[in-house]
């Protein structure tokens, strides 16, 4: 047997989370304040939407900080899985808001409401400051962490959106169209629910332990039995332990026999650089004797 480990959350990541949520709570105070004085819905609706943006980043900051501690003896994986959890959360509370959004932005068209654009216009551009500013935080990480990269898209989604409530409130002083701000609101609500859609199926897919959509495990299994000495693998699982650390376990036949724990940490290693698989354990077997009961398809 060989394994490898790797924690690939970096405590210099952790600020990011902070910075983040605080710029976001002061300008949701700021935003929802214009919102309720004016009775403009796209503010209030985009104040909302910042809202749970904020309880996002403090649930992925929290996650983020449970992945670092080491495991105990009773979560042997340790924490990892929490970065998982805040994603899926994190999806499900936008969804939720997308719909109360959509309904509010509904019952708008029946009764419309007059805003002062120019304070929309002003409040959306400080939107798009903020918004943009803290989604440069998490450009470098995003790649490599799911919980990293649900902060980034909500953050740019942010600032995409308020540059539609600019483009709203210009059309308003333009036209003096006050229906414009519904229909903004719904026009929000769908940019929302389509990034957050897309989030709420790949926590999903991790939390029920799927394969990370970066690796295809047909490459793995193809490139595992390539390797010396191996003539088949069965029993091959691949899932994430957290949103950067992915494990593997496999059954290796050597009818050579066990290759040495030296070749078998290297085998650990390569997969580590070609798949980004930080915690590979494989078991030898030797293919003398009766089959492995794990080898069938479908056998778990």
């Amino acid at each position: 047997m060989a394994s490898e480990h790797a924690h690939d959350i970096s405590p210099q990541s952790l600020p990011a989370f902070g910075w983040a949520a605080g710029l976001h709570a002061a300008y949701v105070a700021v935003e929802a304040g214009f919102g309720f004085a004016t009775g403009s819905l796209a503010l209030l609706a985009d104040a909302a939407h910042n809202l749970t943006d904020v309880a996002g980043l403090m649930i992925a900051w929290g996650a983020a900080i449970l992945a670092m501690r080491q495991p105990t003896r009773r979560h042997t994986y340790g924490l990892g899985q929490a970065t998982m959890m805040a994603a899926l959360v994190n999806a499900i509370a936008l969804l939720i808001g997308v719909g109360a959004i959509g309904w509010e932005a509904i019952h708008r068209f029946h009764e419309v409401v007059d805003v002062p654009a120019g304070t929309l216009l002003w409040v959306a551009l400080i939107g798009i400051a903020v918004n943009a500013g803290t989604a440069i935080l998490f450009v470098r990480t995003q790649h490599r962490d799911l919980n990293a990269r649900a902060a980034f898209l909500h953050l740019a989604s942010d600032a995409a959106v308020s540059v539609g409530v600019v483009l709203a409130a210009g059309a308003i002083l333009l036209t003096g169209w006050m229906i414009i701000d519904p229909i903004v609101a719904l026009l929000i609500g769908a940019v929302v629910a389509w990034s957050s859609f897309g989030l709420f199926k790949s926590a999903l897919h991790m939390s029920l332990s799927g394969v990370p959509d970066k690796i295809d495990i047909a490459n793995v299994e193809e490139w595992l039995r390539a390797r010396p000495g191996v003539t088949a693998v069965h029993d091959l699982h691949v899932w994430p332990l957290s949103t950067t650390s992915t494990a593997l376990t496999a059954h290796l036949i050597m009818p050579g026999g066990h290759p040495g724990d030296a070749a078998l940490d290297h085998l650990a290693h390569e997969l580590g650089e070609r798949f980004a698989i930080a915690h590979a354990t494989f078991q030898i077997e030797i293919g003398d004797g009766p089959e492995c009961h794990l080898a069938p398809a479908g056998v778990v």
